[in-house]
């Protein structure tokens, strides 16, 4: 196997394993040590692969995002479904993918929000873009939705758009401290007023 190739699977699996672990315990509570052990890779090699722990943070949320946009296209993109049966299969996937207790990666922007955009502005740029990157996509689904006829919404679609992540977003946590699905399918309730669904 090239160097190249090694460098760059060793990266991706210290970086997927950091993901995993930092979904549980979050960004401050886990060490790069850790983190290294359960990849399996040398205690000294960390900074071949990453400037700093923020360059390393930064990294992940990038990975993370990349990996989630991609599966968010895949829900949303455009079939002989409508624009709202993709979209609602999307807040379907979101609800599916919150399990209170065993979050499994998918919930990384829930897990880290708060907790870094305090302690690293690349990180807090790379939460941003992501989220932005998000409301994006539910935006486009949105206006597709206008133009097949099979959602309304009352004001501008960013704006809704905007307003459902951030409420997607609430629930989840407010879902982890209540040890409760019933924030989403409020959330899930609620998005259909907002479509008018």
């Amino acid at each position: 196997m090239p160097a190249a190739t090694r460098t760059t699977d060793t990266r991706r699996v210290i970086l997927d394993t950091a993901q995993r672990i930092m979904a549980h315990k979050g960004y401050s509570a886990v060490g790069i040590n850790e983190v290294l052990a359960e990849a399996g890779v040398p205690k000294g090699s960390f900074y071949h692969y990453f400037a700093s722990k923020d360059a390393f943070g930064e990294a992940m949320l990038k990975g993370y995002f990349a990996d989630y946009l991609q599966e968010m296209d895949g829900v949303l993109a455009p079939s002989e479904r409508s624009a709202a049966d993709r979209l609602m299969a999307y807040w379907q996937r979101w609800r599916e993918t919150q399990s209170i207790d065993e979050c499994q990666g998918k919930c990384l922007a829930v897990k880290l929000g708060a907790e870094v955009a305090d302690l690293s502005e690349s990180m807090r740029l790379a939460l941003k873009d992501g989220t932005g990157a998000v409301v994006d996509r539910i935006e486009r689904t949105i206006n597709g939705g206008l133009e097949d006829g099979s959602l309304s919404v009352d004001g501008e679609p960013r704006e809704i758009a905007q307003a459902l992540y951030d409420m997607w977003l609430g629930a989840s946590v407010m879902a982890k401290i209540h040890r409760s699905l019933a924030p989403l399918d409020t959330a899930t309730a609620v998005t259909r007023r907002l479509l008018h669904l």
